[in-house]
């Protein structure tokens, strides 16, 4: 779907996409889950040229965050290392978009990698490694999303339960503020009163949660967005308390939240979609305020519902009441001071 550019010359910092090369998985699981193939039959490989065209493609896109996909890791570097490899590479991509060869914007201007925090202390080796990788390295993601049901994830995701509650991870944990590097959560929204534990549990440690809290429309999930909506809302609100902790807002059209539930590339439009996502939106900025609120691609996962500029379109149109103060801050200001990105700003 084509559709004219809203604000254009609204600077956005994409604090949230992915690159990787996913051709290889597509044969490794016997009998995946319908939208697991289609995710990544749609987009299966996904690096500077997809990415570029993506943020250039009619929003003012001036910086990207590259977030970790578990991609281009290095086995060479022994398995608590590999994960070198995947920032070592997404530092080349933001090196040739820095080169200006392909414009102003600053792709991948900061990366959040991977380390396995349930290594415990140890982990801060393995941080320390990842720091001297890439000045544009500022934290991680370790992602915790996990289900009962096997059709909720799909095969790729094998997180344990409760894993930000195990004391293991604690300790890994520990070794991020130490080092003043950021952290990524990603869960799902029966699990949002583990990050909430976490978060209380380190008052000094600055953590983004990812996604909305990834509220759920699918396998056991499918139908009942409405009748879990309070208490999704409540964990909203109460996560939002901790001062430590801001929110991502976007992630809503990936198949998980079934907003929509059906895909890819559904070509439904941006008002559309505005009105889908609207309650989540609304209730995290209002929970959050502007200054800790930052609305993000999860590119190319959200392909799966919207075309990157009806995706940017569906955004601004749930904020036409904000003032400009506060479009600043939920478009670039937040996302520019969590990740150290002010420079960007001028």
């Amino acid at each position: 779907m084509s559709e004219a550019i809203l604000e254009p010359d609204l600077p956005i910092i994409d604090p949230h996409h992915h690159l990787w090369d996913l051709r290889p998985m597509l044969g490794m699981f016997p009998d995946p889950p319908h939208h697991f193939v289609a995710n990544v039959s749609l987009s299966p490989y996904y690096t500077f040229n997809e990415l570029h065209a993506d943020a250039t493609s009619g929003h003012k896109v001036i910086g990207t965050v590259f977030m970790e996909c578990g991609a281009f890791y290095n086995a060479a570097y022994g398995e608590e290392r590999k994960v070198l490899g995947e920032v070592e590479y997404v530092n080349g991509v933001a090196a040739q978009s820095a080169c200006g060869l392909y414009g102003s914007i600053r792709l991948c201007d900061t990366i959040i990698g991977h380390a396995d925090l349930t290594l415990g202390s140890r982990a801060g080796e393995v941080l320390d490694a990842l720091v001297a990788a890439s000045p544009r390295f500022k934290g991680i993601r370790h992602a915790a999303a996990w289900d009962a049901d096997p059709e909720v994830l799909g095969p790729p995701f094998h997180h344990p339960a409760g894993l930000y509650r195990d004391a293991k991870f604690r300790e890994g944990f520990a070794e991020l503020g130490k080092r003043g590097l950021t952290f990524d959560a990603w869960l799902l929204e029966p699990q949002l009163g583990d990050l909430l534990d976490l978060a209380r549990a380190f008052p000094d440690q600055p953590i983004c949660l990812d996604h909305c809290g990834t509220p759920l429309g699918m396998g056991p999930y499918h139908g009942k967005l409405h009748e879990r909506f309070d208490a999704w809302r409540g964990m909203i609100h109460e996560i939002a308390k901790c001062p430590n902790v801001h929110v991502k807002l976007g992630g809503l059209a990936m198949s998980f939240a079934g907003m929509p539930d059906h895909g890819p590339a559904a070509g439904l439009s941006s008002e559309v979609l505005a009105a889908m996502w609207r309650p989540y939106i609304e209730t995290c900025i209002e929970a959050f305020g502007p200054a800790r609120g930052m609305f993000e691609s999860n590119y190319p996962v959200d392909k799966w519902g919207a075309s990157y500029p009806v995706l940017w379109n569906a955004f601004k149109r749930l904020t036409l009441g904000a003032s400009a103060d506060e479009k600043r801050e939920l478009y670039a200001g937040t996302a520019a001071r969590f990740y150290g990105m002010e420079h960007l700003l001028g």
